[in-house]
């Protein structure tokens, strides 16, 4: 865990974006493509047991693999060579069927959509809690009333159930898109070298179909190496969400303000302290939504950017968005998982 991602992350985010998370996510593409291509007569089903019984993490050197990837231009490269290196000791007559009809790109996309499965998961769930907790306070503060507050001035009056119901709507209608959007976005890749799967002598779309399911993962029908708008789809929706929790974040910090003390976070021993002022009580989720309300659209920007890619693979701009990727979900799981944990016990 980084000492500045930590705090505004969530544990499971961390974990899946982390070094050994995502090269077990590689492996696990390389274990099942290699079980489809053997299902579909392209390979030994000798090599596919050969190779899936070494595509195992431990077996394998991660930093060294990380090192070596800046060097090779991509992380890709250095693994497939450890595990045919690790499947030739093991089976001289498999080695050549690794990573057999595909490139780099196949397996980064799908290992990227594999640990970002998870991520979304954990982020509908914290979602579902966070809209819930609102909806719960709108019925039980209905009637309770409170001053509006217009151009940051004082307005009329309204309910803070009412502002509650506000909050909650975009987050509900988040959670739909959310659904709808993530199961596009999160599919397989396999194109091979130009994205015709010509290797695969017209098995390709099947293999490609077997390997779907295999890992979980939705089947495209064709190669996405550089068409982006389904993943990239994924990014703006979590900037629509992370955009939306921030301005509950915003809202509740202003309530919270001593000189008006209207709604704070909930309290307990550790949180919310300051090193130099033992008086003081920081709204810790606020900030974590509100920092992440600031990170998160240089990110999506940066996604899009990256969107007009070079003919059948990019040079530069697909990098750019890998690159960018992780701190975006990080963000975004830190924003709602801080949300959905102070909200339920929000101080009126």
């Amino acid at each position: 865990m980084s000492i500045f991602d930590g705090f505004l992350s969530s544990p499971e985010s961390l974990d899946a974006f982390g070094d050994r998370s995502f090269v077990d996510a590689m492996l696990r593409f390389e274990a099942a493509l290699a079980r489809a291509q053997a299902a579909e007569g392209l390979i030994p089903e000798t090599a596919a047991a050969a190779i899936e019984g070494c595509c195992d993490v431990a077996r394998f050197d991660v930093p060294a693999i990380v090192r070596d990837s800046g060097r090779a231009g991509s992380v890709a490269i250095p693994l497939v060579k450890a595990l045919r290196e690790a499947v030739a000791a093991a089976s001289a007559e498999a080695a050549p069927f690794v990573h057999f009809g595909s490139t780099s790109q196949d397996v980064i996309d799908s290992a990227t959509a594999l640990v970002t499965r998870g991520v979304i998961a954990s982020i509908e769930a914290d979602l579902a809690h966070a809209a819930r907790a609102l909806l719960d306070h709108a019925v039980h503060h209905a009637t309770t009333p409170m001053l509006a507050r217009t151009l940051m001035q004082p307005a009329s009056v309204t309910s803070f159930g009412f502002k509650c119901a506000g909050w909650a709507a975009p987050l509900v209608r988040s959670a739909e898109r959310l659904r709808v959007v993530a199961r596009t976005a999160l599919q397989v890749q396999l194109g091979g070298a130009v994205g015709t799967l010509a290797q695969m002598r017209g098995r390709g779309p099947a293999v490609r179909a077997r390997l779907a399911t295999a890992l979980g993962l939705a089947d495209p029908g064709a190669t996405w190496h550089t068409q982006r708008d389904e993943w990239i789809a994924l990014a703006c929706e979590l900037g629509l969400m992370t955009g939306s929790l921030g301005k509950i974040a915003v809202d509740i910090g202003l309530l919270g303000q001593y000189e008006v003390g209207e709604v704070s976070e909930p309290s307990e021993a550790g949180r919310g302290g300051s090193s130099a002022m033992p008086h003081k009580r920081n709204p810790v989720a606020s900030m974590v939504a509100i920092a992440a309300a600031h990170r998160v659209p240089q990110r999506v920007a940066a996604m899009l950017a990256a969107m007009p890619q070079q003919h059948e693979r990019a040079l530069g701009a697909w990098q750019a968005e890998l690159a960018e990727w992780p701190q975006l979900a990080m963000s975004a799981h830190g924003s709602v998982r801080a949300l959905a944990a102070a909200l339920p016990g929000l101080r009126i």
